[in-house]
């Protein structure tokens, strides 16, 4: 069963954990608690489920498996749902409260009390897929325009999902990390507000939003278990995800929370050679893996100063494992509930089983028989063409 995981050839360097500072100051109490009463008053909220895998967890030889499936996310297919389209709003917020001189609330922008001034605002970023749909979707709620930067690698039907949701979507040669370098020039040409999940010097309200947006997804977690976890395995790309998911946990559970485990693909590993590095370090991508959502050379500068401090270890795995874990789930073998993940969200389980294939890493990670894993489920199937390749046994698509 467990063949093409003991085979991975996986890499493993540790963190630097510390008190995690950077888990209040950049991302404070206050910043989540904002996101979380906005978004759960939005139209279809509704918490997605936390799943436990306790016939995988036997199986591997761990206490508990946890995987939080947000997939049925607002019906967009992903946790990008909570970060983009409330950092839309924040953005639409201060914009026409600085134009209008008037105080201007989330609530005044989710009714449409300002509809003309947001149609006169044209908000934009690149994306993997997950995020533009975000924006996009949150952009035609308020009626904003929105213009959407993807890569040559980007497939057509996450394209055509972003165009629905009523985005201009411009697609280009380079990678992702070009597509952001495109969409901050023209937005500064243009007049128009970038909205990215990323941050860089000068640039930091929206990331923040973002990530806080996410926050919602960490507090539902954490009121449903009984207990903390031990580990949560966290996917890479820019490392958004990651830094909202640690912060969120170190400030619920403060002294009990779990050790934090990043995992990335070997192919677009810019957090694992910035933990070797001790700071901030871009990778180029010379071929794109297939967990198309990490595939991200430069991490996010902010994001990077939770995880340098939060992050206990980083893992890169191989394209391999990613296509077989994903029809573990959609097949399971143990008992446990049917999953549909798309190729991104299976990261960390990959690692997980990939981990207690090999004793000498296993040991290193502190996974036993007593762990209580947590796994972020960050997509589902946002690409049904991929998707079906991979239950009909493709392993690269």
């Amino acid at each position: 069963m467990f063949a093409t995981f003991a085979a991975a050839a996986i890499e493993h360097t540790t963190g630097t954990p510390s008190p995690a500072k950077a888990a209040y100051q950049v991302l404070s109490h206050e910043d989540f608690t904002t996101a979380q009463q906005e978004i759960m008053a939005w139209d279809g909220y509704a918490a997605t489920p936390l799943i436990s895998l306790t016939g995988l967890a036997d199986t591997l030889g761990v206490a508990r498996i946890d995987y939080k499936d947000e997939g049925p996310r607002f019906g967009l297919g992903s946790f990008k749902a909570l970060g983009g389209s409330y950092a839309a709003m924040r953005v639409l917020q201060r914009e026409i409260g600085k134009a209008t001189g008037q105080m201007v609330s989330l609530e005044d922008i989710r009714k449409g009390h300002f509809k003309e001034d947001c149609a006169k605002i044209t908000l934009v970023s690149a994306t993997d897929g997950n995020h533009g749909r975000s924006l996009a979707w949150g952009c035609q709620r308020v009626g904003a325009p929105c213009r959407i930067y993807i890569h040559a690698e980007v497939s057509e039907g996450r394209a055509t999902a972003m165009r629905d949701l009523g985005a201009d979507v411009v697609r280009i040669e380079g990678d992702y990390d070009a597509s952001v370098h495109l969409a901050k020039q023209e937005a500064e040409d243009n007049g128009w507000f970038v909205v990215s999940d990323t941050s860089w010097p000068g640039y930091t309200e929206p990331p923040r939003d973002v990530m806080a947006g996410y926050g919602v997804m960490t507090r539902e977690t954490c009121d449903e278990l009984t207990a903390p976890p031990t580990h949560v395995f966290l996917q890479g790309g820019v490392g958004g995800l990651a830094a909202s998911v640690a912060a969120a946990l170190r400030q619920y559970y403060g002294d009990q929370s779990p050790r934090v485990v990043i995992v990335e693909p070997d192919r677009a590993a810019c957090l694992f050679a910035s933990a070797k590095a001790g700071e901030a370090t871009t990778v180029a991508i010379h071929d794109e893996t297939i967990m198309a959502g990490l595939s991200c050379g430069e991490p996010s500068s902010m994001a990077w100063d939770i995880l340098a401090e939060a992050a206990s270890d980083f893992i890169v795995i191989p394209d391999s494992i990613v296509a077989p874990t994903v029809r573990l789930l959609a097949r399971p073998a143990f008992g446990d509930p049917v999953i549909h993940a798309g190729e991104s969200a299976v990261a960390g389980l990959a690692a997980v089983i990939a981990a207690r294939q090999d004793e000498t890493l296993s040991k290193t990670l502190g996974l036993g028989a007593k762990s209580r894993v947590l796994l972020i489920g960050s997509e589902g199937v946002t690409d049904p063409e991929i998707f079906n390749a991979i239950l009909q046994g493709a392993d690269h698509v």
